[in-house]
């Protein structure tokens, strides 16, 4: 009996180290592409987790959230800026275990910035994956000298530039004139002062504009005719021009481009946290990565992530963002309640001016 009953154990101890310590289904609530079913496929292979992928935006993701108290899922990709004002106001994450992050996989300054703007009381809620910029789409046969926002209001562009009124355009002009509109979140009336100096110079701008632009296709086809030769507009924008015309491309600005970051999050009430952290490390693999970029158009935070992308784009997109500019991009911390409201009367009052 006891022979029969050894045997048995370490029958039972072989299965076990055969498998994961726990397999886990992990349900992810993301963006379109950034879970593509090659990658869950090797996921599932490598690690026994199984993945349910349910795809959304960030309102869909924090209604849904909410309306569970953090439920329903394991692991969660809002955007940066949609996550320390959540969890202050409805408590729908949990913080990050940064001991199972494999930190060394991600873009340095990336992971930091991710970390500081994910930050509530004291813990950290998010950690970077897919990002994306705003900055400058430029004919550099045409308009060589713009490098940064305000260089749109340059005599040698004088009605073939565009952008859009809207605050993206604010805070780039404040970089530009050597101000940090973020740095100023806090003080409302700093801000409004930066505001007020960032009108003035959109007003005297507004004999250089074209047009301003309100959809990416607009903006694509002002660029693609000639009409407009130097833009406010978004990197994958500036790359797809590129690829019919090696003239145009996406500029970063001197004052550093704009950014967006979609994160991982632990919703707080998730049950699969073995199987998401899992996840994070694994798609932060910069062969993992590339397969992501290709499905989702857009960059990871992953470090080396564009070495297995296409050739083509890997180019533009290491040719846009050497090193420093990476390092220089501003990204888009949490709204504080009210700024956006001063932003509005800004925006209203240039585009009534003469």
């Amino acid at each position: 009996m006891k022979k029969f009953t050894l045997a048995a154990s370490l029958f039972a101890g072989a299965i076990a180290l055969a498998l994961p310590a726990k397999a886990e289904t992990l349900r992810l609530l993301t963006w379109g592409g950034y879970a593509p079913d090659n990658v869950i496929e090797l996921f599932e292979k490598e690690t026994g987790h199984k993945v349910e992928v349910t795809l959304s935006n960030n309102e869909e993701m924090i209604a849904k959230l909410r309306a569970t108290g953090g439920g329903g899922f394991d692991l969660a990709q809002p955007s940066q800026d949609r996550i320390a004002g959540a969890q202050a106001e409805f408590d729908i994450y949990k913080p990050i275990d940064l001991s199972k992050i494999d930190a060394s996989q991600f873009i340095g300054s990336m992971l930091e910035a991710t970390k500081a703007n994910t930050t509530y009381d004291g813990a950290v809620y998010g950690v970077p994956h897919v990002w994306g910029t705003s900055g400058l789409v430029v004919d550099t046969a045409k308009a060589a000298s713009v490098k940064d926002y305000v260089d749109l209001c340059d005599d040698a562009v004088a009605g073939k530039v565009s952008y859009r009124l809207k605050r993206p355009t604010l805070i780039g002009f404040a970089f530009s004139l050597g101000l940090d509109p973020f740095a100023a979140y806090g003080d409302e009336a700093k801000y409004a002062d930066i505001l007020k100096q960032v009108e003035t110079k959109l007003i005297d701008c507004k004999k250089n504009v074209k047009t301003y632009w309100g959809g990416g296709d607009e903006i694509t086809n002002l660029l693609r005719s000639g009409e407009v030769i130097a833009a406010m507009a978004w990197d994958t924008g500036g790359w797809k021009l590129n690829a019919e015309n090696p003239d145009i491309t996406f500029v970063a600005p001197t004052s550093g481009a704009l950014g967006w970051v979609d994160t991982f999050a632990l919703p707080k009430r998730g049950r699969a946290d073995e199987a998401a952290y899992a996840w994070i490390n694994f798609v932060m693999r910069p062969d993992i990565a590339a397969m992501i970029t290709t499905a989702a158009g857009n960059f990871t935070a992953s470090k080396g992530g564009d070495e297995g992308v296409d050739a083509e784009l890997k180019a533009r997109y290491q040719k846009s963002f050497p090193p420093e500019a990476l390092d220089n991009i501003k990204w888009y911390p949490p709204v504080p309640a009210g700024l956006e409201t001063l932003e509005g009367g800004v925006l209203d009052r240039v585009n009534a001016a003469n």
